[in-house]
């Protein structure tokens, strides 16, 4: 965390005063519904603090940025509303202009990134709107809708760096203040250029200047953070786009000074822990945020390991809901990481009979989330597991453990390599007739289902005959209740009605894969690969 060293003297826009009568004069609720603040009892179990979530995921559009985005538009003139409205935005900016268009009868134009999700580009479109992609990024889309706003007479509404919409997302904090008994001990508040928290910051600062309002930036996108460090406005040279609803490289001129002058501290948090905030906010209330919308909670949970809070109450805004569905496989799988509730190893165990087994027994009762293993050098072999953890003690315990017990092990938990590619990449070819010369057979590849529950795994691995040499063996837990594994395994010619008979009292339905082309192709001997086509 950093806190603000920023000066707070110099001549302020606009006045504290000013700044109140806006918000309190805000027009969002021909359009917003007054979100509610939902207590979060799996988090404050956790934290050890009453955690409460302003659920702006719950507005029309899924976001609180239709708030400030209509208080601007209903302030227009009749003759500004004629002429219609232009904004750029990859998302929720864009439908919020949308709605507040079609309520208000007006034109309304939104430029948006030829790389917007196909979703977002349907749902401003849906509302009547007139999309126009262009380019790559969003300073590239603001400068066509600028382009096009001097071109067409329209008027340009600011995602975020305009008195009127800081005005409309201050209403939030209006809201938030009246729901709670008593002041909360801080709020976070997710940053991108600025908006939403300048307009929170502002009133809460207004009524309760004893309330902590504190930033949540991603790291790598974090221009508000820079920028209050250094006193002056920051540009970054690139922004990360996970969470692309605060991807700015440039925060607001209006918002940096409401920012410097209110805003206590900022946190900035890495894509797995807002991959746990997601979790963390389902669990509580079965909603899934967008990573940008689950920032603040990210924040909040770093803020509270950093600082020690106990006993606190800690208000997190969770301002938007717009997830693109194909994410939610990367945020499963980067989630139990972030919370130490996940340890990915690489183990190297020498290649003999039962060692396989041996390594299994000292994993004992942990759930496996993966386990990919590819038979390529004679003596040794090289296994990526995922297991379950409670926490980094029991991690390095099991590490030791391993150890101990012969196993040299490598925790590859924070290798973004790893993570991202190489787990799924683990594989290779058998040298040609390994199996034939050493007496084991040829390599039989087979698919099992198997209920996903504690000892399943161990049970198949201890029903395989000891003599019968595992080659292949991959297994991806996907949150089903059947685990799915793939096994090539070596069985001598002479024990083949044995194999048939371990298939048949397993119990387990299997599919014969050895003869599958994409096995032959990637993974087989290379006297035995088929070419494509």
């Amino acid at each position: 965390m950093s806190t603000n060293p920023a000066s707070h003297q110099g001549p302020p826009w606009p006045t504290e005063q000013e700044m109140l009568q806006r918000i309190l004069r805000a027009r969002v609720y021909d359009v917003a519904i007054e979100s509610p603040l939902d207590p979060a009892p799996n988090l404050s179990r956790r934290l050890q603090n009453t955690v409460l979530l302003k659920r702006e995921d719950l507005q029309p559009v899924f976001s609180f940025k239709l708030r400030g985005a209509y208080n601007k538009m209903v302030g227009l003139s009749p003759a500004e509303l004629e002429r219609g409205v232009i904004a750029a935005s990859a998302g929720n900016h864009a439908q919020g202009v949308a709605l507040g268009a079609q309520k208000l009868g007006c034109r309304a134009v939104i430029v948006m990134p030829v790389t917007t999700p196909e979703m977002k580009v349907r749902a401003v479109g849906n509302r009547g709107a007139e999309v126009v992609l262009h380019g790559d990024t969003y300073d590239a889309a603001c400068a066509e809708a600028l382009r096009l706003a001097q071109e067409r007479g329209l008027t340009f509404i600011h995602p975020f760096d305009d008195p009127e919409v800081i005005a409309g997302q201050g209403t939030i904090a209006l809201e938030i203040l009246r729901q709670c008994s008593e002041p909360p001990d801080a709020i976070y508040v997710a940053v991108g250029g600025g908006g939403l928290i300048a307009g929170i910051a502002a009133y809460v600062k207004s009524l309760w200047p004893e309330v902590e309002v504190i930033g949540v930036e991603p790291v790598d996108a974090d221009a508000m953070t820079r920028s209050l460090a250094k006193g002056e406005r920051v540009t970054l040279e690139q922004v990360g786009l996970f969470a692309d609803g605060v991807a700015v490289r440039e925060v607001g001129v209006q918002t940096f000074e409401l920012a410097r002058r209110h805003v206590d501290a900022m946190v900035t948090v890495d894509t797995d822990a807002i991959c746990a905030a997601i979790k963390d906010v389902f669990e509580d209330t079965r909603s899934i945020l967008e990573p940008a919308g689950a920032l603040a909670v990210a924040g909040m949970k770093a803020d509270v390991a950093q600082r020690g809070r106990r006993g606190q109450t800690l208000v997190a805004v969770a301002c938007g809901a717009n997830m693109n569905f194909d994410r939610l496989r990367f945020v499963a799988e980067r989630t139990e990481i972030s919370e130490d509730r996940e340890a990915m190893l690489a183990v190297e165990i020498p290649e003999r009979a039962g060692s396989l087994r041996e390594f299994c027994t000292l994993l004992g009762q942990r759930n496996l989330t993966e386990f990919s293993y590819r038979l390529a050098d004679p003596g040794r072999a090289h296994i990526l597991v995922g297991v379950q953890t409670s926490g980094s003690r029991d991690e390095q315990a099991l590490i030791q453990d391993l150890q101990q017990a012969g196993f040299p092990c490598l925790d590859l938990s924070n290798d973004e390599l790893a993570k991202l590619h190489l787990r799924h990449m683990v594989g290779g070819r058998m040298p040609v007739g390994a199996g034939e010369a050493a007496g084991q057979g040829r390599e039989l590849l087979y698919r099992f289902e198997f209920p996903e529950r504690p000892g399943a795994l161990m049970r198949f691995l201890t029903s395989l005959h000891p003599n019968w040499n595992i080659s292949i063996f991959h297994y991806r837990n996907h949150g089903a209740d059947m685990g799915r594994i793939v096994v090539g395994v070596q069985v001598p010619p002479q024990e083949m009605d044995d194999w048939q008979d371990f298939l048949q009292g397993l119990g387990y339905q299997s599919v014969d894969e050895t003869e599958n082309p994409a096995y032959r192709l990637f993974l087989g001997e290379l006297a035995g690969a088929v070419g494509v086509g």
